[in-house]
């Protein structure tokens, strides 16, 4: 049994992460941001959840650029293969469900 106070989490630097759990190869972890992530695509699905602050995502759909602002408990969910990337405001905490050694 383990427990994470996800708000006592601070990265080194940007993206910075702590494992909490891998099950049938998929990964658990609970991401620190103050910074962009890139734009990349995912080798397999992708649950972004933000557990605390503000993220933009951008993404593309129908090859337009878009975006939504996502707020504490707000949930982004990637197929494989769409391409996103996440912008912060200030810090952020981010749990992220994906393929072990995905992006």
């Amino acid at each position: 049994m383990k427990i994470t106070k996800s708000k006592e989490f601070i990265g080194e630097k940007a993206w910075d992460s702590l494992k909490l759990a891998e099950i049938d190869n998929v990964t658990v972890k609970l991401h620190w941001t103050d910074k962009a992530y890139i734009w990349h695509t995912n080798d397999g699905s992708e649950v972004f959840v933000v557990l605390d602050g503000i993220v933009n995502m951008f993404y593309k759909k129908d090859s337009k650029e878009r975006v939504v602002q996502l707020l504490a408990g707000d949930i982004f969910y990637a197929e494989s293969g769409d391409e996103h990337k996440a912008e912060p405001k200030g810090v952020a905490r981010v749990l992220v469900v994906e393929r072990a050694g995905s992006i």
